[in-house]
């Protein structure tokens, strides 16, 4: 899904002759690029509306811009992070070189400037994507190519997801134990793979390699310190699990946050997460990408829940904490519907919030990206004479009396 809007007036840009005389040269419109990236299990149409009517705001609002916003295509969300980073910077690429020779701004001359939206999973594709551009500079002063200015998440859980995520979904799953006792008979000759074989998830255009059959991913551990981690919920809600994977109108929360966690196993790496928000804050210092982190809080419900609720776990420094922007949702059952929730008003009563917050870090990615030369101000008059003072007095009060 793609849209466009073009901007025919040209804002003039400062400067400044040698002669002290201001003119104006014109500058011609910034191409701006939004793109969407799905998370888990998601597809292109997982933002519904939202692309366009971000698009549609920030042509209005922003001046001297060409505006497209674009939803990458969908993707297969399992196996290896990387394949997705891969897979993601290759179509960038691509994409932007062809926007800007249509736009006929030269291929590849760095004139695109690009807004990565990530949603969930999605948010870590566009952050490593980032990242990697970042590192791969020939030196310190290279620019970023393609020139992303712009790294806003959804949902992303940069620090984890949270524990009470599968306490509560363990919670609606253990009144399914009943159903799951009649299918765990059958769920070993239909297990979860044969199942999510049968209905293959979306794949995007370009596929990743082959992984080779010897090669063991790093990722098939994420059961044991997943189950340490929070007190034997997963174990203890396998026999639930099998019944999601039977009934998907049994509930699909405990399902839906264990399979979470198969596809993005380092999230129990608490130093390569660490390490992935530090140097998205280097970025933004240093190049000027602008980084934030909306995510979903439901209200408290005592007693059952005494305390807000969220999908995914906060950073603890204080200094990261400004970087992840609350997005209320009150009419959410829970974390999980919250989430995925997020890009429609019907599940989200925040969901018009949500876009014009959106639209406030656009304008400030591109604004802070424009770069217009600083004129220096003129010396400072010599102070007036008592003369000239009283002269100015005069006039004013003849002012104030016409």
């Amino acid at each position: 899904m793609t849209g466009d809007s073009s901007s025919k007036n040209f804002e003039p840009i400062p400067s400044q002759s040698a002669g002290g005389l201001q003119v104006s040269a014109p500058l011609p419109p910034d191409l701006i690029l939004i793109v969407f990236i799905h998370g888990f299990k998601g597809t292109d149409s997982t933002f519904l509306e939202f692309p366009e009517r971000l698009r549609h705001i920030v042509s209005e609002t922003v001046a001297n811009v060409i505006v497209e916003s674009v939803v990458f295509p969908a993707y297969e969300t399992k196996g290896e992070l990387n394949a997705a980073v891969e897979r993601f910077a290759d179509w960038l690429a691509t994409f932007t070189v062809e926007k800007e020779v249509a736009h006929g701004t030269g291929g590849g001359a760095g004139k695109a400037k690009l807004i990565l939206c990530g949603h969930s999973m999605g948010g870590l594709v566009a952050a490593d994507t980032l990242i990697a551009l970042y590192k791969s500079r020939p030196d310190d002063d290279a620019p970023l190519w393609p020139r992303i200015i712009g790294c806003i998440a959804y949902d992303t859980p940069y620090f984890g997801l949270h524990p009470f995520v599968f306490k509560n979904s363990a919670s609606k799953a253990f009144g399914y134990m009943q159903t799951a006792h009649k299918l765990i008979s059958t769920f070993g000759s239909n297990s979860p793979t044969t199942a999510a074989s049968a209905s293959k998830a979306p794949v995007a255009a370009i596929m990743p390699p082959p992984s080779p059959a010897s090669s063991t991913s790093s990722w098939a551990k994420w059961a044991t310190p997943a189950a340490v981690g929070l007190g034997g919920l997963l174990i203890s809600g396998v026999t639930a699990g099998a019944a999601y994977y039977k009934r998907d109108d049994l509930g699909l929360g405990y399902k839906w946050a264990t399979d979470h966690m198969k596809y993005v196993g380092n999230l129990w790496d608490e130093q390569q997460m660490k390490r992935r928000v530090e140097l998205l804050f280097e970025i933004e210092s240093k190049m000027g990408v602008v980084f934030r982190d909306f995510y979903t809080i439901l209200p408290a419900k005592p007693p059952q829940q005494p305390e807000p609720r969220t999908f995914i776990i906060l950073p603890k420094n204080a200094s990261q904490r400004d970087h992840f922007v609350p997005a209320p949702n009150g009419i959410a059952e829970d974390e999980v519907e919250a989430h995925t929730g997020m890009f429609q008003g019907s599940t989200n009563d925040s969901y018009y919030t949500l876009g014009l917050e959106t639209v406030k870090l656009v304008r400030e990615a591109v604004m802070s990206s424009r770069d217009v030369p600083t004129i220096e101000a003129p010396a400072a008059p010599a102070p007036p004479s008592q003369h000239s003072q009283t002269t100015a007095t005069n006039v004013e009060e003849n002012l104030i009396d016409l």
